[in-house]
């Protein structure tokens, strides 16, 4: 067990607390031992934590400290520590500080001296790209994507050059134009979306970025979401992806609506925040391209007749 002496008090420790992202059942038997042996926990949610407490017998006082009241709690909690509280800082689910509140308290306690000890777990993140079948060698956590589409499209204009996966967190009521961003800005890479990890109704949607927003127009999107995109296609597989799923979906959209192919141009145009000149011009790349590896094939046959 860590301690620090301040004067003649020992300062109490600042542990870091991973829990479940669902399943209750995913929690160490570390964790469970430090919730019942600490003074106090910092809860980003105390209705939240408490189900989870209940669940073990477990019997702490509470507090609250999340994005709303950090600012004003980060002293108070400094001060406990310096008096010798024991103090558990744990999120709604999973690691703390990934996403969620706690950077302040933690730099300020490593400034203060005082001991910070993490006791490793649940992570969301960890889990969905361990089963998403993208590349793991090498990815990049972004976090949430900016709610507002400009700041979102400029965000995912930064990431567009890394080689690596990219990871996000990412709500409900805006996956559908995240992922309409990410297929323009990004190129209709292969993707991921990992939505209820570890609970009851937990799935995976794999796919290409538009093949999973098709997925996602059948129904209602609930549950919390992590996105993953895989690392960037060469040009050629790029141009070839961007082209051809355009002009395949303004064949989709024609036989299975009935509808004309301005109407699909405006329809395409409109779900990827383009301009209907765009999509057009895209339409175009893709036959004239088709027709150049039409000729070059007939070309070859004739070598081979003659």
């Amino acid at each position: 067990m860590y301690n620090l002496r301040i004067g003649m008090t020992m300062a109490g420790i600042l542990y870091l607390v991973a829990t479940p992202i669902g399943n209750l059942e995913d929690i160490t038997l570390r964790a469970l031992r430090v919730l019942r042996e600490v003074d106090l926990i910092a809860c980003e949610d105390t209705r939240h934590t408490r189900k989870l407490l209940l669940h073990y017998g477990i019997s702490r006082p509470t507090v609250s400290y999340h994005e709303h009241n950090e600012h004003e709690r980060t002293p108070e909690l400094i001060e406990k520590l310096r008096s010798g509280v024991s103090i558990a800082l744990v999120s709604d689910a999973g690691t703390p500080l990934v996403s969620d509140p706690g950077y302040r308290l933690v730099s300020e306690a490593i400034l203060q001296r005082l001991v910070v000890v993490p006791i490793p777990g649940p992570s969301a993140l960890v889990t969905a790209i361990a089963a998403s079948g993208l590349p793991t060698a090498e990815f990049t956590f972004a976090g949430f994507l900016p709610p507002r589409r400009t700041a979102r499209r400029a965000r995912l204009v930064e990431l567009a050059t890394l080689k690596s996966t990219i990871i996000f967190y990412e709500a409900p009521h805006r996956i559908r134009e995240a992922l309409t961003d990410a297929r323009e800005l990004l190129g209709d890479r292969q993707a991921v979306l990992g939505r209820e990890l570890t609970k009851l109704h937990e799935q995976f949607l794999r796919g290409s970025l538009s093949e999973i927003a098709r997925q996602l127009n059948e129904g209602i999107v609930r549950g919390e979401m992590v996105l993953l995109i895989g690392p960037p296609l060469d040009d050629n597989q790029s141009r070839s992806a961007s082209t051809n799923s355009v002009s395949e979906e303004i064949q989709r959209l024609m036989l299975a609506e009935g509808i004309d192919q301005k109407s699909a141009l405006k329809r395409i145009a409109r779900a990827r925040g383009v301009t209907r000149r765009e999509v057009y011009r895209l339409m175009l790349a893709d036959r004239s391209s088709k027709n150049v590896e039409s000729a070059k094939n007939e070309s070859e046959e004739s070598r081979e007749r003659s």
